[in-house]
């Protein structure tokens, strides 16, 4: 009986991580997730609070998205863990800082499963890894205070 529920509750997990996502196409046919937000207001919100430097750029050329005095950071969407992983072990190695993922959870209800995933990872790799939401933005009528936000372009076309 115990076998048949993890097995079920693997299954609903499954199901919600796959649907967790609203996806677009592109003119040419390639899909992509949607995102109320752009990366980068995340990214100004939380490297600002924490007195970062955004889009550090290093000497390969690469960006770290925030530099702290102690971390280079990536920030990625829940879609994108996986990734967000290898470019803070890069950005790591190019700045002698430790490396950390700010990983995005839209609606964190059903993106965490990303998170968890995300966490384990880290831990192995001695990285750090946290989370934003969107609350973050402090979105007020559902545009966030920076202008260069795709909020502010997708109400303009409304």
């Amino acid at each position: 009986m115990k076998k048949i529920i993890v097995v079920l509750i693997s299954e609903i997990s499954f199901c919600i991580s796959v649907f967790a996502f609203e996806y677009g196409y592109t003119s040419t046919g390639y899909k992509y997730v949607k995102h109320q937000h752009s990366e980068s207001s995340y990214q100004h919100a939380w490297c600002s609070a924490h007195n970062g430097i955004e889009e550090y750029e290093n000497p390969d050329k690469t960006r770290v998205d925030c530099l702290t005095k102690k971390r280079a950071v990536e920030f990625d969407f829940a879609n994108k863990w996986a990734e967000s992983i290898g470019q803070a072990e890069h950005y790591s190695l190019m700045t002698h800082k430790k490396g950390a993922v700010v990983l995005i959870l839209e609606d964190p209800e059903t993106e965490m499963i990303y998170f968890e995933r995300l966490k384990r990872i880290a831990k192995k790799h001695h990285l750090d890894a946290e989370y934003v939401t969107p609350e973050i933005l402090n979105v007020k009528d559902k545009l966030c205070p920076y202008s260069d936000c795709k909020c502010h372009r997708t109400r303009s076309k409304q």
